[in-house]
């Protein structure tokens, strides 16, 4: 029945005969208990086949089907676990430790990017001997909203198959800093748990850095990203960076960090064309469940150039829907966009939501963001979360800076926490529904 299942999950994006190639010979036998999923290939020669044809597609599709939290094991007709070479791994975690949306399989581009995305995956390619990496470190600059982020944490998740995921550091310059918090006083205590945060920070064996234009306005950073640079190139160890706009417009970064950024390969990520934008907006369509004629899609895809503002507005969409409970017509769409055109589509900020959670919540909205752990309170936090997230698409480390400075996990369990509830209890459905309705009309 497994198979069978799989199988009708694989038809909507393969083709019969690969199927019957690839997928057919597979023995697949699932344990519940353990989370632990095993396939068996008739022999190690189409071990080695399925490695290089179809093992990045099928464990892409099986992360789809099954969820997170599953073990995938492989072995050869004998059941012994696959030591060659060539064939698959033969344990893997089937998770995305750094978003499962974050994957070269989800990433849009057309020709004009074909140079960037392709050295992106030759630097996820497993290679842990350091001569293999030609590109370190590997640095893709770009525009606002053009896909920095998205081939940063795809090049993560990649290299975290063949490695635990605490051994790669993947964050923004704002995250890296919270590493630093602190440790800008001097004195011994001081330089000692400077050097004990250094050391945590080498200790990884992957250094992937987001956002490096933040580093204007954290400067103490600076000295710390040139002394962790140093490590991680002596040792041989990968490093992936991101910065807005050009890395030569960075004309506030030490000479010393500016000339070793340069050591490596710089690659730009260009403004997606129309029809890669139509083809992201199907994507996050399918995903959020929106239906959209193809007339809105396009209406969108060239009112919009960047994937973020695509990304926010389809929130957005998704969230009316959801409301009103029916398609959307061409009057309601133009009226979402026009309030976001206008510059009245950012009315809807965190303190507004924040503001009208707590006054649902019958509680001043200063607790909503605060430490106090009374359940009421607590869960008024979780349902803050819960729609800056569903109605703004904040990231979870935003979402821990704006209440309160918490950590971004906080914010991953509140939110996976309300998702569920709303699932299981029909009055918090009710409620956030309400709060939903509450937070759009003010925004409007």
């Amino acid at each position: 029945m497994l198979k069978k299942a799989l199988r009708q999950h694989l038809q909507q994006t393969c083709q019969e005969q690969d199927l019957r190639q690839w997928y057919d010979p597979l023995a697949i036998t699932l344990s519940t208990n353990d989370k632990r999923l095993e396939v068996q290939f008739p022999h190690s020669f189409f071990a080695q086949w399925f490695s290089a044809t179809a093992q990045v597609t099928f464990e892409s599709r099986l992360r789809e089907f099954l969820g997170d939290g599953y073990v995938l094991r492989y072995s050869s007709g004998n059941g012994n676990p696959l030591q060659a070479a060539p064939a698959p791994k033969a344990a893997r975690q089937l998770d995305y430790p750094f978003g499962a949306r974050f994957t070269f399989d989800t990433f849009l581009s057309n020709r004009k990017n074909q140079f960037p995305v392709a050295s992106a995956k030759e630097v996820a390619r497993d290679g842990r001997d350091p001569r293999d990496r030609a590109y370190n470190p590997f640095v893709v600059c770009g525009g606002n909203g053009n896909g920095k982020t998205h081939l940063l944490r795809a090049i993560a998740n990649e290299l975290s198959r063949s490695r635990d995921e605490n051994a790669i550091f993947c964050g923004s310059v704002d995250e890296l800093g919270t590493r630093f918090e602190g440790l800008s006083a001097t004195g011994v205590g001081a330089a000692q748990e400077r050097q004990q945060a250094r050391s945590r920070l080498c200790a990884h064996e992957v250094l992937v850095v987001d956002d490096l234009q933040r580093l204007r306005d954290q400067p103490f950073l600076q000295d710390e990203l040139t002394f962790a640079f140093d490590h991680f190139h002596d040792n041989g160890k990968q490093m992936v960076f991101a910065c807005t706009g050009k890395l030569a417009d960075l004309d506030f970064l030490p000479p010393k960090l500016r000339s070793r950024l340069e050591w490596g390969l710089i690659v730009e990520l260009r403004e997606p064309d129309l029809d890669v934008r139509l083809k992201f907006i199907q994507q996050q369509s399918r995903s959020r469940n929106i239906r959209l004629s193809k007339e809105h899609a396009l209406t969108l895809a060239q009112r919009f150039r960047e994937f973020r503002h695509l990304q926010g507005i389809l929130v957005k969409v998704g969230a009316y829907r959801q409301l009103i409970n029916r398609d959307i017509q061409d009057r309601e769409l133009e009226q979402i966009l026009r309030h976001t055109d206008n510059g009245t589509g950012n009315s809807l900020t965190p303190d507004a939501i924040i503001a009208a959670t707590a006054e649902q919540f019958g509680i001043p909205a200063r607790d909503v963001v605060g430490d106090k752990r009374q359940q009421h309170i607590v869960q008024a936090r979780q349902v803050a979360m819960f729609l800056c997230r569903e109605l703004l698409g904040s990231s979870f480390p935003a979402l821990g800076r704006v209440f309160g400075g918490k950590d971004h996990s906080t914010a991953m369990y509140a939110v996976r926490k309300i998702k569920q509830l709303q699932q299981s209890d029909k009055d918090m459905q009710l409620l956030v529904t309400d709060l939903k309705r509450k937070c759009l009309t003010r925004a409007e």
